[in-house]
């Protein structure tokens, strides 16, 4: 008969003796997590997300939890970055982080602020929409040009990015100091977008550069100030504005009219994650899955552009409607290490005095 030497015996023994001490991991439970998270109290979200497209989602967790209060807090994405950065000196105030700036999420989460989450609702998502289990996209944001309607007619519109490029070089001065777009030194979406374009179509992007600064385009922080700007006919036509702000906005006001670019269209997702010091862990899981659910997505998905990121809600097949209608113009930016590209510090100063020295009004 075959013997294993003793030395075997006594390893394998071991191994038994220590897989039989450590208990198999159970996974929380949604009734479990429900009664952790209403111990805690309350979830604090720091958010790059408007309150007012936020708001159904907090009033229905509200009630499904009343057990667990929502503290909100809605600022821009650079804000919302620099902030909780400060604050994690002395422990962090916030739960969960979510932002449409997908670059600056990815950093936080790559430098360790972030702790891992896995549950059925995560377990749901896309595989793009999942990086490390800790970051996690939420939203399906196309990204738009807006035009006030009566300002200029729908042909006028450009349709293309490069189209856009052959309208200024044609006629600047119909344009000067009548454009708008983010400015990416405040606005983080504006400077993700912004360098999504240089990756896209370099050449193009840079072009469009030059042709903002002989027009004199006017920068702004948010998409709301775009919006407003381009409404009031302060501007005729924004660049690069999240699609699904403009189209909730021209949905209430007609003076605005949206347009996906038939070249490409970026697409991307708002990303959120639970803090690694989070205060009140268990509330932070209890609201991230219940966004990630069929009933959070629906929710969320009501508003115009803003589309599921699960192919198990019916507002998903808006989602594919999108796609069949942009066909290869579609151009969704991935959740991962590759939106760190801009973010290296040298790069990051290179595009921001680049982009300072190229829009800046021409000399008289």
């Amino acid at each position: 008969m075959f013997r294993l030497p003793c030395l075997s015996l006594l390893l394998i023994a071991l191994a038994l003796a220590m897989f039989a001490a450590v208990p198999p991991a159970r996974a929380q439970s949604s009734a479990d997590l429900q009664v952790a998270a209403a111990r805690e109290g309350v979830v604090v979200i720091y958010a790059a997300t408007d309150e007012s497209v936020a708001r159904e989602l907090l009033r229905d967790f509200t009630r499904l939890y009343p057990g667990v209060r929502v503290e909100y807090h809605d600022m821009n994405s650079v804000e919302l970055y620099r902030r909780f950065l400060a604050e994690q000196k002395e422990g962090g105030r916030a739960d969960v982080l979510w932002s449409s700036a997908m670059d600056l999420q990815v950093k936080l989460v790559n430098d360790g602020h972030a702790q891992p989450h896995r549950s059925a609702e995560t377990a749901a998502l896309p595989s793009w929409a999942v990086w490390k289990n800790e970051a996690f996209g939420t939203t399906f944001e196309p990204v738009a040009m807006v035009y006030n309607r009566e300002a200029l007619a729908a042909a006028q519109v450009p349709a293309s990015h490069a189209e856009f490029l052959r309208l200024l070089a044609e006629d600047p001065h119909e344009y000067r100091g009548r454009l708008t777009t983010y400015d990416p030194a405040r606005s983080g979406i504006g400077f993700l977008l912004q360098t999504q374009d240089v990756l896209a179509n370099p050449v193009v992007f840079w072009r469009l550069a030059e042709a903002f600064g002989r027009t004199g385009i006017q920068t702004v922080a948010s998409t709301a100030a775009m919006l407003d700007e381009v409404a009031e006919g302060r501007a005729v036509l924004g660049y690069n504005v999240l699609g699904s702000y403009a189209m909730t906005r021209a949905a209430q006001d007609s003076r605005l009219g949206v347009v996906y670019p038939r070249d490409y269209t970026l697409v991307l997702s708002r990303v959120a994650f639970i803090a690694r010091q989070a205060p009140h862990p268990n509330a932070a899981r209890l609201w991230l899955d219940y966004l990630l659910s069929p009933r959070g997505q629906r929710l969320l998905s009501k508003g115009p552009g803003f589309y599921s990121v699960r192919a198990d809600v019916p507002a998903d097949e808006a989602a594919q409607e999108l796609r069949r209608s942009l066909g290869r113009a579609f151009r969704p930016i991935p959740i991962g290490a590759g939106l760190l590209t801009y973010l290296d510090q040298m790069k990051e100063h290179s595009f921001l005095r680049q982009w300072r020295e190229t829009i800046a009004p021409p000399v008289p």
